[in-house]
């Protein structure tokens, strides 16, 4: 007797939603997404020329794989502050609590609640980055690389730009300057060379051609030994002469130094004094804020800024604006340190780094008594795209577990209900409590507390 066609097996679509163990599922994600999920189950099954075996229990699994969120909140123990991949700087409670506000009701976000007429959105945080920044005039946009994308094409589409060699970085996602300026409408004109750039490159450059000329901060590495760069202040004077303007991309945003460690990061308020005529700089690295990117400077190039068309385009959302409010509002009170978590975890010390370490091993190992856990020195990174060369030491703790290797211990720990995101050192899994708050450590125990329920 031949093999029967599994097909033959597969149970019709009405028959299956008609069973009353399919009304909890409707009830619960709505008829279309339930119909969706049980034709894609059943015409996977028929591919196979399978049966499709209980068709219920597998459509609620799948069911629940497809509503749960994609975006979901980890624990950062990798000791990399201001981690790209996981969100960069995490907002403060306060900042969190008011985008929630604001994003679930009607706000004045272009309104004048004082005349009842139109408004402009720029309002909600102008004055507040212009009196912490002394700057006569600022701008916000989407990100960083929009900021100068705005800024190159308003200035110098169709001409050229000068930059110097040693500048032409990558940021993240391969996204490089010479790039960003080609898609702004620029011709880049490099000047100088990888390591030394003097001010007579860019005198020797300029031209009629020239639209502006930019600085880039090389916040993602360093250049060191025979090397030579020109002052903000000399080339702020020589583009004010030749009657162009001089940009600054300062990327990671430091208002003050958290930490000593970062004294040699530049700040904006040391780039505008300096004469350049705008800075842009992100809002969600060491400005501790949501992902912007912040322009600042002499108020007739910010006015031209905002007259640009793309402006618009890159502008940003009431959400941005309310969490910018909140973060600024820190700074501005002088209580940023206390308030803001990336500057709160610059800024810890060693002894207190000691102390949440050995507390943490001690729950570890009560929670999971086959962990073998120890803490051990080590270094945290700024991270970002911020002071590369900088190392911030930190005690860490380091875990081995007796059936799981190192890369398998972290995949698990990705996988718990909250994930943890580790690092891998000398063939261990290493914890850095400088990037896990306070209230995360019970989410990294209860992690780790899973393992012994399911250690695959």
């Amino acid at each position: 007797m031949p093999p029967r066609d599994g097909r033959r097996l597969i149970p019709a679509v009405d028959r299956v939603l008609q069973d009353e163990a399919a009304a909890p599922l409707i009830a619960r994600h709505g008829r279309p997404v339930v119909l969706r999920a049980l034709r894609a189950l059943l015409d996977e099954a028929r591919r196979a020329s399978t049966g499709a075996g209980d068709v219920l229990p597998r459509l609620r699994d799948r069911l629940a794989a497809e509503a749960a969120p994609s975006l979901v909140r980890v624990v950062n123990a990798t000791g990399v502050v201001v981690h790209t991949n996981l969100g960069r700087a995490p907002l403060s409670r306060a900042a969190a609590a008011r985008v929630a506000s604001v994003a679930a009701s009607s706000s004045n976000l272009e309104y004048d609640l004082e005349t009842g007429e139109r408004g402009q959105r720029e309002v909600h945080t102008e004055a507040r980055l212009r009196a912490l920044l002394r700057a006569e005039a600022t701008a916000v946009v989407n990100n960083c690389a929009a900021a100068v994308l705005l800024a190159v094409n308003t200035f110098a589409e169709g001409r050229e730009v000068l930059v110097s060699r040693g500048e032409l970085v990558e940021i993240g996602g391969s996204f490089r300057i010479p790039e960003i300026l080609g898609k702004a409408g620029a011709r880049l004109r490099e000047v100088g060379t990888t390591n030394k750039t003097r001010i007579e490159d860019y005198r020797a450059a300029l031209s009629p051609a020239t639209g502006m000329l930019l600085r880039v901060h090389r916040s993602n590495f360093e250049v060191v030994g025979f090397t030579e760069e020109a002052a903000r202040g000399g080339l702020a004077a020589l583009a004010h002469e030749a009657g162009v303007p001089f940009v600054e991309d300062l990327g990671s945003g430091l208002l003050q130094a958290p930490e000593p460690r970062l004294a040699t990061e530049p700040t904006v308020s040391a780039s505008l004094a300096a004469g350049v005529d705008v800075v842009a700089f992100s809002g969600d690295k060491l400005l501790g804020g949501p992902q912007a990117g912040i322009l600042a400077g002499r108020e007739p190039r910010i006015a031209a800024l905002r007259t640009n068309p793309l402006y618009r385009a890159l502008r940003v959302d009431k959400m941005t604006l309310a969490a910018l409010d909140v973060v600024l509002a820190d700074h501005d009170s002088g209580r940023a340190a206390d308030r803001i978590p990336v500057l709160r975890m610059l800024a810890l010390g060693e002894a207190e780094l000691g102390s949440r370490a050995a507390a943490l091993c001690a729950a570890l190992r009560e929670a999971v008594s086959e962990l073998a856990v120890e803490t051990q020195p080590g270094v945290s990174a700024v991270g970002g795209g911020a002071a590369p060369s900088v190392s911030l030491p930190t005690t860490l703790l380091s875990v081995s577990h007796p059936r799981l290797g190192a890369d398998a211990l972290a995949t698990a720990l990705r996988r718990a209900t909250i994930p943890v995101i580790v690092r891998i050192l000398d063939g261990r899994v290493v914890l850095d409590p400088r990037t896990i708050a306070p209230h995360e450590e019970a989410d990294v125990v209860a992690a780790f507390r899973a393992l012994e329920a399911d250690p695959a």
